[in-house]
């Protein structure tokens, strides 16, 4: 199964920015935070910029959150860098001739409908705030 790390990459962007404000925030330096290539880093980042999340400036290190980070969600990054905007997908090649394979889409369209729906909700419920604090008080420890 193929998955992506684009939102907790991104969310880790955002951390970086806001605990190393002041300081050097350029996509070499959070690449290596990443352990991901700058041209990624800087790609998320616009995205982000894009949502009005984050503050860049061409040729410039030095990005910064575009609003409080107890105003920024997990939902917010999630529709700013996911383009599918789908955690789950159902398998589009399945056999109509059995019943099984001719249901099965209709049936977990549902489903996966209800579970987005749920992680989402959970999602707008945490903040950026909510995980800078943490990885403080791990930094801190």
């Amino acid at each position: 199964m193929k998955y992506s790390h684009k939102l907790s990459d991104a969310i880790h962007i955002l951390a970086f920015v806001d605990i190393f404000q002041g300081g050097d925030v350029s996509s070499t330096m959070i690449a290596s935070s990443i352990e991901s290539n700058p041209s990624l880093v800087r790609r998320l980042m616009s995205q982000l910029a894009k949502a009005d999340l984050l503050i860049t400036r061409p040729g410039v290190s030095a990005a910064s959150l575009a609003r409080p980070a107890e105003t920024i969600s997990l939902l917010d990054v999630y529709r700013a860098i996911d383009d599918s905007q789908q955690l789950l997908h159902v398998d589009p090649k399945t056999s109509m001739a059995c019943p099984v394979g001719r249901n099965i889409q209709a049936t977990l369209d549902g489903v996966y409908d209800r579970v987005q729906q749920a992680a989402e909700a959970e999602m707008a419920n945490v903040s950026l705030a909510e995980i800078i604090q943490d990885l403080q008080a791990k930094i801190n420890a």
